[in-house]
């Protein structure tokens, strides 16, 4: 059993495939409004493994879902791994704000890619 087992229903999870521009941002956007219906603390975590081509088009929505998660005393991390979606955080200025997350265990955990590299035994 979970330390905190209320936390999961206050946990979101947005999974994102194939190209993500502005063709598709809209649909993105939807899908991470969806997720933050109803009222209260809200964590999100967006996987985007499965995207294969990521441009800045999907910037606002990210951070209006990082906004509203804050206000909700909640947070909102990013699990990726190309370089492609941290080349377009990097261009945003938004890096600090969307550390990368190697899977959604390490998001949920708070554990970003670069520290859970640095230490293997974490």
């Amino acid at each position: 059993m979970s330390p905190h087992p209320d936390l999961f229903n206050e946990l979101r999870v947005v999974t994102a495939g194939g190209e993500l521009d502005v063709t598709t941002a809209p649909a993105f956007a939807r899908d991470l409004e969806d997720a933050r219906h109803g009222s209260g603390r809200l964590f999100l975590i967006v996987d985007l493994l499965g995207v294969t081509f990521m441009d800045g088009s999907v910037l606002d929505p990210l951070c209006a879902a990082w906004e509203d998660c804050h206000e909700r005393l909640g947070w909102v991390r990013v699990v990726h791994n190309g370089p492609g979606a941290s080349l377009v955080f990097l261009a945003g200025g938004l890096r600090e704000r969307f550390p990368r997350y190697a899977s959604a265990q390490d998001a949920w955990n708070g554990i970003p890619a670069e520290r859970a590299a640095a230490d293997p035994a974490s």
